[in-house]
């Protein structure tokens, strides 16, 4: 199978991409850029992704591909062998893309918000009101996912797919480790869920695991 490049860094976007190409058991190679020091707006960088964020994969044909979402689309059509979706024309596929498709384009937001406030306002002194009022905000939507698409343990009951990888790894952001729990507890069900795999599972710890010592 030929090898993907996958640039990336701890607790970022790119643990989606990777959980899944573990699932896929494609061979891929890892390149980190670290956000601490902001070397994702490098001029190296830039050339491949020319927005400055993480992930970005290169498919086997020298292809870049940016946007997580679309990254993790692009590889279900490229590997339909392992299932992490529904065929098409399932309801099953549908639901996995709507619970994907609402992080993507409600909660992401609020986490660059978060991130990075003073970007979002001339003011300065406005930064942290900005950045309390992001995680409000993103606390309000996986709320409503939590009772809405009510996980059990996956988004699709028993059925594993690709929406718990994006979510499991969403929910982490924000401190979402220790505000989930006690708030989210399906989602949080969720995410030990896809913690536990063995293909997905030991990418999952790398990131998001707790450190000792």
């Amino acid at each position: 199978m030929e090898r993907y490049i996958l640039y990336g860094n701890r607790r970022s976007g790119s643990a989606t991409v990777e959980m899944a190409l573990a699932e896929i058991g494609a061979p891929v190679e890892l390149r980190d850029v670290p956000l601490e020091g902001d070397h994702q707006l490098a001029p190296g960088y830039l050339k491949i992704n020319p927005m400055g964020r993480l992930p970005a994969l290169v498919l086997p044909d020298g292809t870049v591909l940016t946007e997580s979402l679309a990254i993790l689309l692009t590889l279900v059509d490229r590997h339909p062998e392992a299932g992490l979706l529904p065929p098409p024309g399932e309801t099953g596929r549908a639901i996995a893309l709507r619970w994907m498709t609402l992080a993507a384009a409600e909660f992401y937001p609020h986490v660059t918000r978060y991130d990075y406030p003073e970007r979002f306002t001339p003011e300065a002194g406005c930064a942290p009101a900005l950045r309390t009022r992001a995680m409000e905000m993103g606390r309000e939507i996986w709320t409503m996912v939590e009772r809405e698409a009510a996980p059990a343990p996956f988004i699709l009951g028993e059925r594993f797919s690709l929406a718990d990888i994006y979510l499991s790894v969403l929910t982490r952001w924000m401190k979402g480790d220790d505000w989930l729990p006690a708030h989210c507890p399906r989602l949080d069900a969720l995410a030990r869920a896809v913690a536990a795999r063995p293909a997905a599972g030991p990418v999952w710890q790398r990131h998001f695991g707790r450190e000792t010592g």
